[in-house]
């Protein structure tokens, strides 16, 4: 299988764009390296360098040689715009956590706790949760995050 090579020849347009985008005004870090790896890696007719190869960009910029090869294909098969840009998240996830589980939560974190124990802790919650099969399974964290959100503290004071 052969390593698909993606070649970035930019035009005198988007060359000086690039160019004003690395030396002025005020933009993401990101977004300049992105302006950076495109203007090192140009193969076309307005750039002063010659070829450059993406380890030699990448030792230039201080960056991934795998970044170097996302951003040329990004521009190679997106355009320039995709290229400076981030790419949104693509993972969506769903949340454990709705009112009803809340509203359980805290009523089982106010009553008494199990046998041999004086108070609930987020692990003890997590786990009787998951065992009245309120939620299939559930971290102590995501309790944390829970109680949190809803301002109470497992039987603790809350200042203010």
């Amino acid at each position: 299988m052969s390593k698909i090579y993606y070649k970035v020849t930019l035009t005198e347009e988007e060359r000086s764009k690039l160019i004003i985008l690395t030396k002025k005004g005020k933009h993401s870090s990101r977004k300049v390296i992105h302006g950076l790896i495109l203007l090192n890696s140009d193969e076309g007719e307005f750039s002063e360098r010659s070829k450059s190869s993406n380890k030699s960009v990448s030792d230039f910029l201080h960056i991934g040689e795998r970044t170097v090869e996302r951003i040329k294909k990004r521009f190679v098969e997106e355009g320039l715009e995709s290229a400076l840009e981030d790419k949104p998240a693509q993972r969506e996830y769903s949340r454990k956590v709705d009112g009803d589980f809340e509203a359980r939560l805290i009523a089982m974190s106010c009553g008494a706790p199990p046998e041999g124990f004086c108070r609930w802790s987020l692990r003890l919650l997590a786990d009787k949760a998951a065992e009245l099969k309120y939620v299939d399974s559930i971290s102590h964290e995501t309790i944390r995050r829970t109680l949190k959100k809803t301002n109470y503290s497992l039987g603790r004071k809350n200042a203010g």
